[in-house]
C-alpha cells in the first residue's frame, strides 16, 4: 500500500475516512462534513450506538449531500488516552474496512484538544498501522490474482491523510515505514514453505541485507566442523539440507568509546519434523515456522540497518533442518559443543537449544559482545504458561529484563520474565554427559531449556526470549493479520533506541 500526505480538504468524490473521538466528538472539518449531509453523521451515529471509543468503526453508503461513494468513521477513543498503539490500531481497523471499498481512499485526521500527540504525528501512526495490517502472503495464491473485469474485487492501493502539517506527517512517516519494510520481509521469511526457505536459501536471503551496509558472512558445513559446533551438527545431520550460521554486522557507530557489539542470536530450525523422536502429524505443517527467532534477528538487523541506527551489532543465527532419516541423531547420542561440554541427547525434538548453544558460545568468543539476546520459538511449555499474549523472558541480568520489558510494552510485544535457578539446572544433569538435553520430566520445560543455554553464556549479560506462542497468529489482530507477526523485531529496535543507541 502506498501512502500520501496532504492539506485538509473534504474530496469531492470516492470514500472519505474520518477519525472521531469519544463522545462522538467530530473535529472542525468532521462537523462541516456532517452539516454538508444534514446531520447523517450524527443520525448514524446515534442510531449504531456509535461513540467514537477506539476499535469502533462506521460505514455510510452514498451519503446524501455529496459525491462520496461512503463514509468510513474510526473511533479514536479519548485525546488523554490517545498512544501511538492506539492509533495504529486505528489504521489496522481503517485498512481492514477500506480494503474491501476501495482501490484508493483519503483519511482526515482530527484529534480532540487534549491529546498528546501532534495531528502530525498521529498520522504518521495511523498509517504504519495501516501499513503492518494490509500485509498479505499470497504469492501463491494465482486463482486470487486473475482479473475479473466484470466484478473487480476491492483492494486499498493508496490512502491519502489529510492532515495540516503535511510535511512533518510525511517525515514522522519515513522512519515507521523503514520499519514496516523490516516486519514484511521478516514476515515474508517466516511464512514461506520450507521447501523454499532451508538453511542454504534462508542464508542467501539475508544477503538482501548487504545493500544497508550489514556485511554478511555465512558459514558452511565445512567451516562449522572445524569451529566444534558439533551440538548443531547433530541436529542437522539426519536432512539431506546441509547446515549454515550466517553472521551479519552493522557497525553503525565505529567511534564509540566501547566499541563491544550487542549481540542478537536466533534459532533459525526451517523445519522441525522432531527428527527420530518425531512429531504427531496433526499441524506438523506449522512446523516451517520454527524458524522464527532467526528471522526476528534477520528482521532486526535490516531495522537497525535501514535506518543507520547509531550502534554497533551482531546478528548469528543458526540454519538447519530437523528430519529424520538413517543418518539422524539418535536419542542417547553424546555430542560435543563448540564450547568443549558434552550433551546427551535424550529427545531429538528439543534441538533448537543444541543449534543455539554453539551459537551463543560463538558470539561471545568471537565478538565479545556487551550483551547477548537469543529468540527462539523453544518450547511448548512456555504456551501452557502464557499463552498467545506473551513471549516468556529469561535472563542473567536485571536491568536487561527490565529494559526489555519496557520496550515491549511500548511497542505493543509484551515479554513475561520466568524465573531461573539451581533448582531448574538439576533437571539436565547427564550421569553421561556434562549435560542433557531435557529435563527429568519435572515439568518447567520452558524454563529448564533456558537453563540449558544459561550454561553456554558464562557471565555476559544475557537475556532469552521464547516466542513460540506469539511468532504465529492463528487469528488477526489489530495490526498483525493471521500468519507470521515478526514478534521481536519492533521490541528489540526499540530497545537498541532507547537504551544503546549514541
Amino acid at each position: 500500500m502506498k501512502f500520501s500526505f496532504a492539506k485538509p480538504s473534504l474530496p469531492s468524490s470516492g470514500v472519505l475516512a474520518v477519525t472521531v473521538a469519544a463522545d462522538r466528538s467530530l473535529g472542525p472539518i468532521g462537523r462541516d462534513l456532517d452539516q454538508k449531509t444534514g446531520g447523517a453523521l450524527a443520525r448514524a451515529m446515534a442510531a449504531a450506538r456509535f461513540t467514537g471509543k477506539k476499535d469502533e468503526t462506521l460505514t455510510l453508503l452514498a451519503p446524501a449531500g455529496t459525491e462520496l461513494d461512503r463514509i468510513l468513521l474510526v473511533g479514536i477513543g479519548k485525546g488523554a488516552d490517545l498512544t501511538d498503539l492506539v492509533l495504529q490500531a486505528a489504521g489496522g481497523a481503517i485498512a481492514v474496512q477500506l480494503d474491501k471499498a476501495a482501490d484508493e481512499a483519503a483519511l482526515l485526521v482530527e484529534l480532540p484538544e487534549e491529546a498528546k500527540l501532534s495531528p502530525a504525528a498521529a498520522s504518521a501512526e495511523i498509517a504504519f498501522g495501516a501499513q503492518l495490517r494490509s500485509y498479505k502472503f499470497d504469492k501463491y495464491r494465482t486463482n486470487d490474482k486473475k482479473s475479473d473485469k466484470k466484478d473487480p474485487k476491492p483492494s486499498l492501493r493508496k490512502l491519502t491523510l489529510l492532515v495540516e502539517d503535511d510535511g512533518a506527517a510525511k517525515a514522522a512517516f519515513k522512519k515507521l515505514d523503514t520499519l514496516a519494510d523490516a516486519i514484511r520481509f521478516t514476515r515474508d521469511l517466516v511464512s514461506e514453505p520450507a521447501n523454499v526457505i532451508y538453511p542454504e536459501s534462508l542464508a542467501e536471503k539475508t544477503k538482501d541485507l548487504e545493500q544497508f551496509g550489514v556485511e554478511v558472512e555465512i558459514l558452511d558445513q565445512k567451516k562449522l566442523k572445524k569451529l566444534g559446533m558439533g551440538a548443531l551438527l547433530g541436529v542437522a545431520q539426519g536432512s539431506a539440507c546441509e547446515p549454515r550460521v550466517v553472521v551479519m554486522r552493522w557497525n553503525g557507530n565505529p567511534d564509540a568509546d566501547d566499541k563491544r557489539p550487542v549481540a542478537f542470536i536466533g534459532k533459525g530450525v526451517t523445519f522441525d519434523s522432531g527428527g527420530i523422536s518425531i512429531k504427531g502429524a496433526a499441524g506438523m505443517e506449522d512446523m516451517k515456522w520454527d524458524m522464527g527467532g532467526s528471522a526476528t534477528v534477520i528482521g532486526t538487523m535490516y531495522a537497525l540497518a535501514a535506518r543507520k541506527a547509531k550502534v554497533n551489532a551482531v546478528g548469528i543465527v543458526g540454519l538447519v533442518e530437523n528430519m529424520p532419516s538413517g543418518t539422524a541423531q539418535r536419542p542417547g547420542d553424546i555430542v560435543t559443543s563448540a564450547s568443549g561440554q558434552t550433551i546427551e541427547v535424550i529427545n531429538t525434538d528439543a534441538e533448537g537449544r543444541l543449534v543455539l548453544a554453539d551459537c551463543l558460545w560463538y558470539a561471545q568468543d568471537a565478538y565479545k559482545p556487551k550483551l547477548m539476546i537469543d529468540l527462539a520459538t523453544l518450547t511448548g511449555a512456555v504456551i501452557v504458561a502464557l499463552g498467545h499474549e506473551h513471549a516468556g523472558l529469561f535472563a542473567n541480568d536485571d536491568d536487561l529484563a527490565m529494559n526489555l520489558t519496557a520496550a515491549g510494552l511500548k511497542v505493543g510485544q509484551p515479554v513475561w520474565r520466568m524465573p531461573l535457578g539451581d533448582g531448574y539446572d538439576k533437571e539436565i544433569d547427564s550421569p553421561a554427559a556434562d549435560m542433557k538435553n531435557t529435563g527429568s520430566g519435572g515439568g518447567a520445560g520452558s524454563i529448564v531449556g533456558a537453563q540449558f543455554l544459561k550454561r553456554f553464556v558464562n557471565d555476559v549479560p544475557w537475556a532469552h526470549i521464547d516466542i513460540a506462542g506469539v511468532a504465529w497468529a492463528k487469528k488477526d489482530g489489530a495490526t498483525v493479520p493471521k500468519g507470521a507477526t515478526a514478534f521481536g523485531v519492533r521490541l528489540l529496535d526499540r530497545f537498541v533506541a532507547e537504551y544503546h543507541e549514541a
